[in-house]
C-alpha cells in the first residue's frame, strides 16, 4: 500500500491537510483526526480523478527528501507536522478470500454485522477500510 506524507495544521474547530507531493489534493475537519480520515479519502478520490483524466499519480518522496523541500521547512517551521496518509484504492470488483478466525470472535463478528443490517462480508470490509484510513 502506498502511503503519502501530508501536512496538518490549524487550530481546535479547523484544520487542514495538504500533500506536497499531490498539488491540489487537500481535506479538512474539525479535529486532528476528522481531518486525517478526510485525508485518505481526499488522495483516493484525487488520485482517481488524476487517472481518469490521464495523468499519473506521482509516487510519494521520501520522508528524507521531502523534509529538505524548502516549502515543507517553512510550513513545519510555522507549526505544521506531518502524517502518513494511506492511499486504499477501491476497484468496485468483489474478491474471495478464506480467513481463519477464533470461532468466538468470529460470532461476536456476525452478532454486529446482524445488528448492523450488514452482511459478514460487508462487515469485514467496513473494518478493514476503517483500520487502513485510521492515520492517527
Amino acid at each position: 500500500m502506498t502511503r503519502y506524507f501530508g501536512l496538518i495544521d490549524g487550530k481546535a474547530g479547523a484544520y487542514g491537510v495538504v500533500f506536497p507531493d499531490l498539488p491540489g489534493c487537500t481535506a479538512m475537519g474539525k479535529t486532528m483526526d476528522e481531518a486525517l480520515t478526510n485525508a485518505a479519502d481526499a488522495l483516493r478520490d484525487w488520485a482517481e480523478v488524476m487517472e481518469d483524466d490521464g495523468r499519473k499519480v506521482s509516487r510519494p518522496r521520501s520522508l528524507e527528501v521531502l523534509r529538505r523541500d524548502p516549502e515543507v521547512k517553512v510550513a513545519l517551521k510555522g507549526g505544521a507536522g506531518l502524517a502518513t496518509v494511506p492511499l486504499v484504492r477501491e476497484t468496485g470488483r468483489p474478491a474471495k478470500a478464506n480467513l481463519s478466525i477464533d470461532s468466538g470472535v468470529l460470532s461476536a463478528l456476525d452478532e454486529e454485522a446482524k445488528r448492523r443490517n450488514l452482511t459478514r462480508s460487508a462487515f469485514i470490509e467496513l473494518l478493514a477500510r476503517e483500520t487502513l484510513t485510521n492515520v492517527a
